[in-house]
């Protein structure tokens, strides 16, 4: 039985609304359909598929069923998408994929979830990091710095 493509991921978030937002502005997904389950959530939609199931924590202790690093997720307009991170504050990186027309910004949800927005044969950005740190490190350097700040 050949598996045949991935249907959807889900995740579960402490600000339902905050993390809907989160989707919908920097991934580019919309808030759709969702049968009636006992429990709060949504369903994020690409075009007319439900791709990403968000379910409200209700008081769950534990979190993951694993060791899933990140999702990544194909997109366009890279330079469209770095101005609304930025204008949003929001901490990113961008790295370039070795011999592949290939651009891939990495950002957290507000959870913590690692998403990785590919972008395909778009013109290169100026943001494109050049330090050979696994994705999401300078990242975390970034959040560590800024939570510094507004403790000080």
């Amino acid at each position: 039985m050949p598996a045949l493509s991935l249907d959807h991921w889900n995740i579960y978030c402490k600000d339902l609304k905050a993390t809907v937002r989160f989707y919908e502005r920097y991934v580019g997904l919309h808030d759709g359909d969702r049968p009636p389950f006992p429990f709060p959530g949504a369903w994020l939609y690409a075009g007319d598929k439900p791709i990403l199931h968000i379910v409200s924590e209700t008081g769950r202790k534990d979190h993951g069923s694993g060791a899933i690093d990140h999702v990544a997720i194909n997109c366009a307009d890279i330079r469209g998408t770095i101005d609304q991170i930025k204008k949003d504050k929001i901490p990113f990186e961008v790295r370039k994929v070795p011999a592949r027309p290939l651009q891939q910004v990495f950002v957290h949800d507000p959870d913590g979830v690692m998403i990785e927005l590919n972008f395909w044969n778009e013109a290169d950005v100026p943001e494109i990091d050049t330090s050979r740190t696994m994705p999401g490190e300078r990242m975390k350097k970034t959040k560590a710095k800024v939570k510094a700040e507004v403790a000080a």
